[in-house]
């Protein structure tokens, strides 16, 4: 078993107690929901005043909340250091448009047979991606790029 200063229950307390002390930090006082599934700590902050200002453009003050956790989880040699934070089920509602997007574009691919280059994506996007591009038997996925140039590139399955 691996070592740490702090176990899984401890990660996951630290993780709550952590994300519930920065919100007061910001005047919220609100209780964080929190469970670990497949060693990911989970955490989701109830719909408030401050949604926008938590999720930042994009989700990229939710990436950075993440962030800080992850490290300081790291910092504190804790089992588990993975972790996802979600805003008024922010994260949730975005993955299900997304999906239904790259459902579209499938649906273009099988028709046109024309591969189609999407847009750069964040390892959170892609993986939803990839998922809905295996919903069709007849597609595959790859991601190509470095950095945030990564994206995914969608075409036919070879027949052969």
């Amino acid at each position: 078993m691996e070592q740490g200063s702090l176990d899984r229950n401890q990660s996951i307390d630290f993780a709550k107690r952590y994300v519930e002390d920065l919100l007061s930090f910001f005047g919220l006082n609100t209780d964080v929901a929190v469970h670990c599934e497949e060693d990911v700590i989970e955490l989701s902050i109830p719909s408030t005043h401050l949604n926008g200002f938590l999720i930042g453009q994009r989700g990229d003050t939710l990436r950075a909340l993440q962030y800080m956790l992850s490290m300081s989880l790291k910092k504190n040699d804790a089992i588990l250091t993975r972790v996802n934070i979600d805003v008024a089920s922010y994260k949730q509602h975005r993955a299900e448009r997304l999906a239904e997007q790259v459902r579209e574009w499938c649906k273009e691919v099988l028709e046109t047979g024309k591969q189609m280059d999407l847009k750069p994506m964040n390892p959170a996007d892609r993986r939803v991606a990839h998922k809905v591009v295996g919903e069709f038997g007849a597609l595959q996925s790859e991601s190509q790029g470095e950095g945030r140039d990564r994206h995914l590139v969608i075409s036919k399955v070879a027949e052969g």
